[in-house]
């Protein structure tokens, strides 16, 4: 099979925010708990924070993360997890069935993101509270001193605010399932009111209201046009969240999904134009997909296991173990999100580490890297810049998503200050090798060219702790130049960066 691409400088995209390699975490299973915090651990800082989980976070390079939910937020009671640890209430957790200890609150957790090289996007509760305690805790955190909340902050040993700069109003509120959960119009108007409330505080936060927790919700796309017209001028992003299945174990249905990504994406867009032209508004929305990952191997299990148990701290949950065949759907999606990412600013992995994560970890042992950690790693790293409006000539199939889908999908960034051209391409057929003839105009001179390869011949192959390299990006000598084109050849279901020095 062969597919020719051709990238060009004129045709580019938009400049993709770092952002768009967010993460998450949220008091959920061993998200936290065990998780990035273990006080005992041999690698334990003096906070309690694991180092070897730090390490890893840093290697994937991710600006931004999401805390403290999730389902987890929209009962949560953020004074809880202030002043001395001792102190602190054990809380029942409705959403996850689950005790919490509140050992880790925002003073941990923004020592941990400072340590872990990454900013903090915090979530204030629209589920079981609202505006008086959003605006309080936006006041611990961000006010430097001479108040109730920031001097209690300064109490409890932060002297300098933390400036958190991107605030969540609320979780999934169109879900039936979220604690508070609330109509479209009744949460337009209390997200509305909290952001004109935080701005009233600081005008220059970043506020992301609520959109459809996936596509197939029955009041999508209804609902984004409706919260979007009670709060267009007062947010910045509206948020998206999905999930990716493959049940029937179909692996080209199961690639195809990231065309339901992009339709969701494009449908939302839509609205975001019909309401900024409504309002005859010079405002610009933009996405935060928040939430995304693939979610399956362990989801119906564990929701009939969730019925059973009496309030456990920080069990076991939603640890789905990722084969290659994942490392092939998480790199379709961040291709999409590099694709989209004119609307799509912000969009953070679900979750970072134990729960659906690129990190796992042993209780008072080793943590290792997941398969999906690589394709998320590669993009994080090399995908900054400006994304490229490539033209792809390739053989598609039909699914049940879509009428053609293409066996190549490839995304194209240009760095032009580290003067290099990246493409991330993930062959989709199942057994043809594909050739790709990749041509590159106006660029300058290409000087060298190096190609990563993510293979493995068992699409469920796993990376464990006693085998956690089994699946790994290797460096191959198949890309050649040929003047200003790139000519390699990938093996059938692969994932390939290519990357070009100018």
């Amino acid at each position: 099979m062969e597919a020719r691409v051709t990238a060009h400088a004129r045709y580019s995209i938009a400049d993709i925010d770092k952002r768009l390699y967010g993460s998450f975490l949220e008091h959920l299973g061993r998200a936290v708990y065990t998780g990035i915090y273990e006080p005992g651990h041999p690698t334990a800082l003096a906070n309690g924070m694991r180092q070897d989980v730090i390490d890893l976070v840093r290697e994937l390079d991710t600006p931004v993360c999401r805390y403290p939910g999730g389902n987890f937020v929209s009962a949560y009671n953020w004074e809880d997890g202030i002043g001395p640890q001792q102190d602190r209430p054990t809380r029942l957790d409705l959403a996850w069935r689950t005790s919490e200890s509140n050992q880790v609150g925002i003073h941990e957790f923004a020592e941990w993101a400072e340590a872990a090289g990454t900013d903090m996007m915090l979530a204030v509760n629209l589920g079981s509270r609202g505006l008086d305690a959003a605006r309080n805790f936006v006041e611990y955190v961000n006010h430097p001193g001479g108040s109730q909340w920031s001097d209690l902050r300064r109490k409890n040993g932060r002297a300098e605010p933390w400036n958190a700069r991107l605030w969540c109003l609320g979780n999934e509120m169109d879900g039936p399932w979220q604690v508070g959960h609330k109509s479209a119009a009744e949460y337009g108007h209390l997200a509305n009111e909290t952001a004109k409330a935080l701005r009233a505080f600081d005008d220059k936060l970043e506020l992301v209201v609520c959109g459809s927790s996936h596509s197939d919700m029955a009041t999508y796309p209804q609902w984004e046009a409706t919260v979007l017209d009670a709060t267009y001028d007062q947010v910045d992003y509206i948020s998206l969240h999905m999930y990716f299945e493959n049940y029937e174990k179909n692996t080209a249905e199961f690639l195809a999904l990231p065309e339901k990504l992009d339709r969701y994406i494009g449908t939302v867009s839509g609205v975001l134009d019909f309401v900024k032209a409504n309002k005859r508004s010079k405002r610009d929305v933009k996405i935060s997909f928040d939430e995304w990952n693939v979610w399956y191997h362990e989801r119906k299990s564990d929701a009939r296991r969730m019925k059973e148990w009496d309030w456990p701290h920080a069990p076991v949950l939603l640890e789905d173990i990722y084969n290659f065949e994942d490392v092939l759907q998480v790199g379709c999606i961040i291709n999409t999100f590099i694709r989209r990412s004119d609307v799509v600013r912000i969009a953070c992995i679900a979750q970072l580490v134990n729960v659906i994560a690129p990190i796992m970890t042993a209780p008072g042992g080793a943590a290792w890297r997941q398969t999906i950690y690589h394709p998320f790693q590669l993009a994080s790293r090399y995908g900054r810049g400006t994304a490229l409006l490539l033209d792809v000539d390739c053989a598609s199939y039909v699914s049940n998503v879509a009428d053609a889908v293409s066996y190549l999908d490839i995304s194209g960034v240009h760095d032009g200050d580290a003067g290099t051209l990246t493409f991330f391409a993930i062959n989709r057929h199942g057994n043809e090798p594909m050739e790709i003839n990749l041509s590159m105009e106006r660029f300058g001179t290409a000087k060298t060219v190096e190609h990563t390869l993510i293979k493995h011949d068992d699409l469920e192959a796993t990376n464990t702790k006693d085998n956690p390299e089994n699946v790994k990006p290797r460096k191959t000598d198949g890309a050649t130049l040929e003047g200003n084109a790139v000519r390699l050849t990938v093996p059938p279901y692969s994932y390939s960066m290519i990357r070009v020095q100018l």
